[in-house]
């Protein structure tokens, strides 16, 4: 399929109109669907935050009044505005009042630490950066800094109350929309650049895969400066003219709480979210009979949690994903029907992501052949921000290597095995330490695991185990080489066992391997 063909999805998606001769398309401002919902159904809830409600017409003032307070601050179409915040309506408020100017929107991830804030923003040449004021003390680099308040976390035009609305700055659909910074688990941060046609590429093939309407009522407890939230729909649903209940922090009763009292039909949640609430004591006190679907990803999901889901969830249906900050998230879906069937896979490609198993050297493999997934289409970034080096290395011609290790079943289903750096070369064999934990999760009394290569004087690396218990449960080496050998060959079992109360990981659940080798550096080699 040729994406930049005459003819564009993203012409008919953003109802805008192609005129003979004219080869831009306009009116593709997030702001343009807002405005269209604030003049058909005005009093129609948009956001609700905190207990206060937002309808489609407030939205759009709020929109146009922070968009005209971002312009008194000097910020003009191509700037990038940074933030630095937590859940709130004010979040959503400044991300699409800068789109709604043209400026260029930047969540930072707000568990970072000073130096590694004033990288992302010095990288990103950001034009002002806005902080919850309880962050201030994490805001660096070398944009003005605007705090936010606990009252201005509720409607930013707290921040200009008098601030004149903004006019629109039509954007066309290849323009910057959004940098996204990686979370850097194997690198420096990078500046992922996200495009209008990435954005609505990908709410088109949410649309098809999720059933996407006006009456989706999504759950937001991930944090929205991750594609997770914003992304996996949330931006999709205020498109249909949906609602999305934004909660400050996650915690698993207040979770279960308000979807039995807002009665939300769709949620995203990393793999520690759907854990916490399973294990809730007192979780049946809830009816949460609304919840149609909650999409998971970051790990393979253990048969084990998908049944617990589908236990209390009765009308919810658990959705493996596969996605990448580089793709706006949601690369694959798991398909209804298929989920015990397929156990182990993230499901098949969306509508318009093409998904190839390659080699090394650039070569597509067989059903079946592990390999790097590699990925194309319309939504898919067109690279690093400020970085051609690392642009051209994170593709083979058109198609996007994801650094990940996979591959595809003879139906097309994805199944994940590694991430290329978490390869164990132990006695010149490769160990997959995906396969190695899968087979430790079976031990009841393992709540968490991630297997990691170490330094080793005779094998190269051995794999080690790093393990989070069940509450009160006990594990030994020994045990777990027992469980192990029955499962695996015998270099793929680990040398050693290390027990902590929980493992550190970003916020889409992936565990962050480099935090744990950092961490194990100085164990002798054995």
């Amino acid at each position: 399929m040729n994406y930049d063909s005459e003819f564009r999805l993203a012409d008919f998606i953003c109802g805008s109109v192609r005129q003979p001769g004219v080869s831009t398309v306009k009116m593709i401002n997030l702001s343009s669907f807002i405005a269209y919902h604030a003049r058909r159904t005005p009093e129609r809830c948009a956001l609700k935050y905190r207990g206060h409600e937002i309808s489609y017409s407030a939205f759009d003032t709020r929109i146009r009044k922070t968009g005209g307070w971002l312009a008194s601050r000097d910020v003009k179409a191509g700037d990038v505005v940074a933030v630095l915040m937590k859940n709130s309506a004010a979040f959503l408020d400044i991300a699409f009042a800068t789109s709604h100017i043209g400026a260029v929107f930047l969540p930072i991830n707000f568990r970072l630490s000073r130096d590694e804030v004033a990288y992302i923003v010095e990288n990103s040449g950001a034009r002002i950066l806005i902080v919850d004021d309880e962050l201030a003390s994490n805001a660096g680099g070398p944009a003005p800094v605007v705090l936010i308040d606990e009252a201005t976390q509720h409607d930013a035009t707290r921040l200009a109350p008098d601030a004149a609305p903004a006019p629109l700055h039509h954007v066309q659909p290849g323009d910057l929309m959004r940098l996204m910074y990686t979370s850097g688990t194997t690198d420096r941060p990078k500046g992922v650049m996200l495009t209008y046609d990435n954005i609505y590429w990908k709410s088109a093939d949410q649309t098809i895969a999720l059933g996407l309407s006006r009456d989706t009522r999504l759950l937001v407890v991930g944090p929205l400066y991750h594609v997770g939230a914003l992304d996996l729909p949330g931006i999709a649903v205020l498109w249909h003219g949906g609602m999305l209940c934004i909660h400050r922090n996650f915690d698993a009763e207040e979770t279960i709480a308000a979807i039995a009292a807002e009665k939300l039909t769709g949620a995203w949640f990393a793999p520690v979210m759907t854990s916490s609430i399973l294990a809730l004591p007192h979780r049946d006190r809830y009816d949460v009979s609304s919840l149609q679907w909650a999409i998971g990803g970051g790990e393979k999901t253990p048969e084990s949690r998908i049944r617990a889901f589908s236990d209390y969830f009765t009308n919810g249906r658990y959705i493996d994903a596969y996605g990448l900050t580089e793709t706006c998230g949601g690369d694959t879906f798991m398909e209804t029907g298929f989920e015990i069937d397929k156990i182990g896979s993230t499901g098949r490609a969306i509508a318009h992501v093409e998904i190839e198993i390659r080699d090394d050297a650039g070569h597509a493999v067989a059903a079946g052949e592990p390999g790097e997934i590699c990925l194309r289409g319309p939504k898919i970034t067109k690279g690093y921000w400020k970085d051609p080096d690392k642009t051209a290395a994170a593709f083979f011609d058109d198609w996007f290597r994801s650094g990940d290790v996979g591959y595809l079943d003879a139906d097309g289903f994805l199944y994940l095995t590694d991430r290329k750096k978490d390869i164990i070369i132990s006695g010149g064999e490769n160990i997959a330490s995906s396969e190695v934990e899968r087979v430790i999760y079976e031990l009841p009394q393992v709540s968490e695991v991630a297997v990691i290569g170490v330094p080793d004087a005779r094998w190269g690396e051995r794999p080690v185990a790093v393990i989070a218990l069940a509450g009160g449960a006990a594990l030994d080496l020994a045990a777990l080489t027992e469980h192990c050998r029955a499962r695996l060959a015998s270099f793929k079992v680990p040398k050693q066992m290390i027990l902590r109360d929980s493992l550190p990981r970003n916020p889409s659940g992936k565990v962050l391997k480099r935090v744990l080798r950092a961490e194990l550096e100085g164990i002798a080699d054995g």
